[in-house]
This record gives C-alpha cells, structure tokens and sequence, in this order.
C-alpha cells in the first residue's frame, strides 16, 4: 500500500496540533480487539453493528454470515465506514476508515485470514468450500457459519487525537 496523504484539519484542532501519524493510527487499527463498522441498507437507513476486523497488508479484513443485515447491505451497497479507538473524551485515539468492502474469494487470502483469527482466539478455518470461515463457535449473533471474509481497502481514513493538544487529521489514499 502507498503512503496515504496527510492533512491536519484545523477546523477541528487545537492550535499547536501536529498531524497523527499514520504509523499511529495503524497501530490503533492492528491492536483492536472490537470495531463498529456502519452499512447502508437498500433503503438508504445505517445499520452499525459491532464485529473484529484484523488489519492485514494495508486493509481491514472482517467476517459475517451470509443472512446477516451487513451482508444483505453490502450485496447491494459496498461502502462502508469502519470505526475503532476507545469511548472515553479526554484520552485516546479513535479512528475511522472509511471505504468500499468487497468479499474475499481468493482461498489464499481467507485461508490467511482464517489464521489470524485463529492467533486471535476465535478458532477460525477454512470451510470445505475453501473460500468462507467455519468454527465450533463464534458470537451467538454471528449465525450458523459459513461467514464470508470481505476486505475493506480505505479510501479516506479520519483520526480524532483526543489528548490535548487534540486534533483531527484526514488521510487520503492513492487508488
């Protein structure tokens, strides 16, 4: 992945604010445990709803039943903003990655990612189809597997410093 493009916005800033740094906000990306990631159903109303997303070679990776709300929404609406930090006001860093979702079907990369969760705690492995997820358990809100793997590559990612001096800084990626 480029380097995405920087931009401290000052509307919303302290004085004296330095931009975040992407490397920061990666980091927030890679060690969440829980993210909200907000869908668009068909008609036109969000829908939010909590899953782990696993940041893996420049994109976020996440999982969902093929029934679920953020499945039938993403069938017909691929953006997507995925959200992750901590819920406090005066300490932290939360970041929004903002893009399109597409579903994975390259067995290498759901094998991969199946892996990943399974480092994570969630004993995730590659179904018999080769390109979904099955497990002995998951969240009883997930459904019966198979789960889908999609990949959300950013388009626009936003970070709000909430440590004084607080800021937002708008990354912007190369298509």
């Amino acid at each position: 992945m480029d380097a995405p493009v920087t931009q401290l916005d000052e509307r919303f800033s302290d004085p004296g604010t330095e931009p975040t740094t992407w490397a920061a906000a990666q980091a927030v990306l890679e060690s969440a445990q829980l993210s909200w990631i907000s869908t668009v159903r068909a008609d036109g109303r969000p829908h939010v709803s909590p899953l782990v997303a696993v940041w893996l070679d420049g994109t976020l990776h996440f999982s969902t039943g093929p029934t679920e709300q953020k499945a039938v929404n993403l069938a017909t609406n691929p953006h997507v903003v995925v959200t992750t930090g901590c819920n406090t006001w005066d300490d932290g860093l939360d970041v929004m990655v903002e893009g399109e979702a597409r579903r994975v079907t390259d067995p290498a990369t759901v094998a991969a990612m199946a892996a990943r969760w399974a480092e994570g705690g969630w004993p995730a492995r590659v179904d018999d189809s080769g390109v979904a997820l099955t497990a002995e358990f998951s969240a009883p809100s997930a459904g019966p597997p198979p789960w889908l793997v999609y990949q959300l590559t950013p388009l626009r990612a936003t970070a709000l410093e909430t440590v004084e001096p607080g800021g937002a800084t708008r990354w912007t990626f190369p298509s």
